[in-house]
C-alpha cells in the first residue's frame, strides 16, 4: 500500500491498525517513496542467551573504595 504524505499524516491510526495486520505500508512525497512502516517483530523473548558469554571477575560485588566514591 502507498500514501501520499497528507493522506499519512491523516490516516496515521489507520495505518498503523493496517500495519498491525502485518503488511507493509509506503510513504511518498509527490510520488517518489521516502519510508516504510513495517510491523515490529513480535518474537518471544529468550533469556539466557548470552550465558557463557560474559564472566564476572572475582570480588565484583565487593564494596566501593573510597577511591570510586
Amino acid at each position: 500500500m502507498t500514501f501520499d504524505v497528507h493522506e499519512a499524516k491523516s490516516n496515521l491510526s489507520r495505518l498503523l491498525e493496517v500495519v498491525e495486520q502485518g503488511e507493509e505500508v509506503i510513504i511518498a512525497r509527490h510520488g517518489v517513496p521516502v519510508a516504510k512502516l513495517v510491523p515490529v517483530p513480535r518474537g518471544k523473548r529468550r533469556l539466557g542467551t548470552m550465558r557463557g558469554l560474559i564472566k564476572a571477575e572475582k570480588g565484583w560485588d565487593a564494596p566501593l573504595t573510597d577511591r570510586f566514591v
